[in-house]
C-alpha cells in the first residue's frame, strides 16, 4: 500500500484546492479537518487532539499543515493561541514521532508586519523575523509563534519548510476569510470609506502549486513568501468596478481616523455585542503599513511564480454571485 500525503485543513479554502491538485497527480491524500469527510481517505478531527493527530499520521510520508483560524478577530484571543500555536505544536510533535519525511507549514503574511514596520510605504521579504510582542494582534502573534514551533521541530530533526502566502483569491472561499469578505463588502457597496493600503493577492490555484513546489524544492528550515502582484487600493477598486459595474467608494480616511474607528469597533462595539467588527483593529493596523511583498526567493529557489490576480478576482466574484453573496447593481 502506497504512503499517503496528509493535508490538515484539507476541507478549507486553500486546502480543497491543494487536495484536488495532489489527487489529480496520483497521490493518495488524507484530508484531516473538523468538517465531515468528503472522501473515503479523509479523517475528521481536531489538530488540538493529540490522539486524533496520531491517528491521522498513520501511513503518512509528507504533511501539509494548513489548518488554523485565519480570521482577524475572536471573542476570545486565547482561541488563536490554542488553534494556531498549540495545534501546530501537536502536528509537529505528531510528525516527529511518525518520522515524517517532509513537512510544509502554511503561515501568514501578517508574521512579516509588526509594530516596527513604518506607517506608509515599505517592503518585506523572508529575512524579516519579528518577535512575539511586535505583532499587531492576537492572530498574527499566534501565527508567528506557530512558526517557532516548526523551527523548534527542525532543530529536532524535522525536514520542514515554511510557506508564507499572501492573500488567497479565487472561487470557493466558503468561510469568507478576510480578503474575500473585504472584496465582497466593496462590491456590495457596504464600505463607504477606505484607507490607502497595498494589497498582495495570490490566486488560490497558484498557491496550491506553490505549496507543492515548496515541498519538492524548498530548503529545510527556510521560509518562502508565496505572493503575487502588489496592488494599490485604487487599482483593486478599478478591477472590482470593471467586473461588477459597482462604483468604488469615494471617501478616503486618514490612517489615524481609521485607527480610531477600529479601536471603537473592536474594543467597544464587538466586545459588547459579540459580533465581528466590520473594521477589526488588527486589519486596520496591518493596512496602515503599506507593505509590498517580494516572492523572488520562491521564484529563484522553487521555480514558482503566481498567476495574475484579475482572473482570480473574476472567478471569486462569479462564485459569490452564484452563491447569492453578490448583490445586483
Amino acid at each position: 500500500m502506497s504512503e499517503r500525503t496528509l493535508v490538515t485543513g484539507g476541507a478549507g479554502f486553500v486546502g480543497r484546492h491543494l487536495v484536488a491538485k495532489l489527487r489529480a497527480q496520483g497521490e493518495r491524500v488524507r484530508s484531516f479537518d473538523l468538517a465531515k469527510p468528503a472522501h473515503e481517505d479523509d479523517m475528521q478531527g481536531s489538530i488540538t487532539d493529540m490522539d486524533a493527530v496520531v491517528g491521522a499520521m498513520e501511513g503518512v510520508s509528507t504533511v501539509f499543515h494548513l489548518a488554523g483560524d485565519a480570521q482577524l478577530w475572536s471573542r476570545d484571543n486565547a482561541h488563536f493561541d490554542r488553534v494556531n500555536r498549540y495545534g501546530t505544536k501537536c502536528i509537529v510533535e505528531g510528525a516527529l514521532n511518525a518520522d515524517i519525511r517532509r513537512f510544509v507549514h502554511c503561515s501568514s503574511l501578517t508574521t512579516l508586519v509588526g509594530k516596527s514596520t513604518p506607517i506608509g510605504v515599505s517592503t518585506a521579504d523572508e529575512d524579516i523575523v519579528l518577535i512575539g510582542n511586535e505583532m499587531l494582534g492576537a492572530y498574527p502573534h499566534s501565527k508567528r509563534i506557530a512558526e517557532k514551533e516548526v523551527e523548534d521541530g527542525v532543530k529536532q530533526g524535522l525536514d520542514a519548510v515554511i510557506a508564507i502566502p499572501t492573500e488567497p483569491l479565487g472561487a470557493g472561499d466558503d468561510s469568507l476569510t478576510p480578503p474575500t469578505q473585504m472584496i465582497l463588502d466593496f462590491a456590495n457597496g457596504r464600505t463607504p470609506a477606505y484607507i490607502d493600503c497595498m494589497l498582495n493577492f495570490v490566486p488560490v490555484e497558484s498557491l496550491a502549486d506553490g505549496l507543492i513546489a515548496a515541498r519538492e524544492r524548498g530548503r529545510r528550515g527556510n521560509r518562502y513568501i508565496l505572493g503575487g502582484e502588489n496592488i494599490p487600493m485604487q487599482k483593486l477598486f478599478a478591477m472590482i468596478e470593471q467586473a461588477t459595474g459597482r462604483p468604488a467608494p469615494k471617501m478616503k480616511m486618514p490612517y489615524w481616523a481609521a485607527l480610531a474607528a477600529g479601536i471603537v469597533d473592536t474594543k467597544l462595539v464587538a466586545a459588547l455585542t459579540g459580533k465581528p467588527p466590520k473594521a477589526p483593529l488588527t486589519g486596520v493596523r496591518l493596512a496602515g503599513r503599506q507593505v509590498s511583498f517580494s516572492s523572488e526567493k520562491a521564484a529563484r529557489e522553487l521555480g514558482w511564480r503566481a498567476g495574475p490576480a484579475e482572473p482570480a478576482l473574476k472567478e471569486m466574484l462569479d462564485w459569490a454571485k452564484g452563491k447569492g453573496l453578490l448583490k445586483a447593481v
